[in-house]
């Protein structure tokens, strides 16, 4: 099945060639993302399924005045040559979608063609949160590993898997991940219409979690008063504010970390 067969399993009437506009995006891959997160193999296996006939958007906003375009096609893409940061094969999703030639998005092809309109975020379900440390899903139940930390040989970082559902990509400024960006977290604001009874769900299973993160973080405070009254407003927080909070409190321990060596250094001198 070529290319226009496809896109066509997707459309009212048959589409031709000189109508369409088709380019090629990486989703997401299996590197660890500035959010101390990655998918599993499978995972990316699971989304390359769900992702085909997803309409793209802009900053995940759900209007169906930002539909720009859609996915007809994916395939997974392992680079032997290039690594993770923690030495695995690098796998990346890399989607084919396509775009209707109009005067309206004339200008739009022409900055993805120039490399302008490059970067995107995915919008999807996971399951399970595997720590890579210790193998305890946090999804249902928290362990005391600290993402971003290093224990013995492994470093602490949020395994993404079992993938359930896959909503939509978009077009971003600011991609979590470096290579394709990624956003893994759901937005719950004025422009969101109001999440089913499963959304719902998920959402309240990935603030406990994060609460739980959050909450570790706050015990690993060196004065336990500073401990007890971040502890205290991180139980007030949202979803939002959590994620904030947690990257706050991330930054700060890799600060005094920093601060550490260099001490450390100081007196071997």
């Amino acid at each position: 099945m070529d290319n226009l067969e496809k896109i066509n399993q997707f459309t009212r009437r048959e589409l031709k060639e000189e109508e369409v506009y088709l380019f090629d995006v990486i989703l997401c891959d299996n590197n660890i993302d500035r959010d101390l997160e990655c998918f599993s193999e499978t995972a990316l296996a699971q989304m390359q399924k769900l992702f085909i006939g997803k309409t793209g958007i802009f900053d995940h906003n759900p209007k169906s005045a930002g539909q720009t375009a859609r996915i007809y096609d994916t395939e997974l893409v392992k680079s032997p040559d290039k690594k993770t940061k923690d030495g695995r094969t690098l796998v990346s999703l890399k989607a084919h979608a396509y775009m209707i030639r109009t005067d309206s998005n004339l200008d739009f092809i022409k900055e993805i063609d120039a490399g302008i309109k490059k970067e995107v975020s995915v919008s999807c379900a996971a399951g399970k949160h595997v720590c890579s440390v210790c193998g305890a899903d946090k999804a249902q139940s928290a362990c005391n590993h600290i993402p971003g930390r290093n224990y013995g040989q492994k470093s602490c970082y949020t395994i993404l898997e079992d993938i359930q559902d896959a909503y939509e990509w978009s077009f971003v400024a600011v991609p979590a991940q470096p290579a394709a960006g990624v956003t893994k977290t759901f937005r719950n604001n004025a422009c969101t219409p109001e999440p089913d009874a499963k959304l719902q769900a998920l959402l309240a299973e990935l603030e406990q979690q994060t609460r739980a993160e959050v909450l570790a973080l706050c015990r690993n405070q060196s004065q336990s008063p500073i401990s007890k009254a971040l502890s205290t407003a991180a139980e007030k927080m949202d979803l939002q504010e959590l994620v904030r909070f947690k990257k706050s409190l991330l930054e700060q321990e890799h600060s005094l970390a920093q601060a550490d060596v260099q001490l450390a250094d100081f007196r071997q001198r």
